[in-house]
């Protein structure tokens, strides 16, 4: 590789490490620190506590998840040393998204359009599929993480 494309390929991975890197973190703590405090409230509390929390992460998380993937893409095509790697992270991102936008995204508007206060007699309370859906997608972001940090540091 010529010198200015390793310089540019350096970059992107630095990029993409990051990215990944606070994509993971962010779904992790959710999982560790947040997620157990939502689970343990009152369903009221907890759809209110839903709706505050979903105003930051909700915009932010698939532009991360996005631009990681991307990148991983692009590395991908662009470094043939680092390829497995980079091929990895993006499949792991990938599923990601799909597991948040066909998962956690349709229970997020679910909970979402339930007005504040008492819950409908009938609600059915969705944590424990939304937890469990947001375990695969922090496992799979966490092993983007890994695979990104590995090409990083790979040469």
């Amino acid at each position: 590789m010529t010198g200015g494309i390793a310089v540019v390929i350096e970059i992107v991975n630095s990029v993409v490490t990051v990215t990944s890197g606070v994509a993971a973190g962010v779904l992790f703590t959710h999982a560790v620190g947040v997620w157990p405090a939502l689970r343990a409230m009152a369903p009221e509390q907890y759809v209110a506590a839903h709706k505050l929390l979903g105003r930051a992460y909700d915009p932010m998380m698939p532009i991360m998840v996005i631009t990681s993937t991307a990148l991983d893409v692009v590395l991908a095509v662009a470094d043939a040393e680092r390829r497995a790697l980079c091929v990895l992270a993006a499949v792991a991102l990938g599923g990601v998204s799909l597991v948040s936008q066909t998962r956690n995204v349709p229970i997020n508007r679910r909970v979402k359009s339930l007005d504040t206060g008492p819950v409908p007699v009938d609600w059915q309370d969705p944590r424990r599929a939304w937890g469990n859906w947001n375990l695969v997608r922090t496992t799979l972001a966490l092993i983007a993480f890994v695979a990104n940090t590995a090409a990083m540091v790979a040469s």
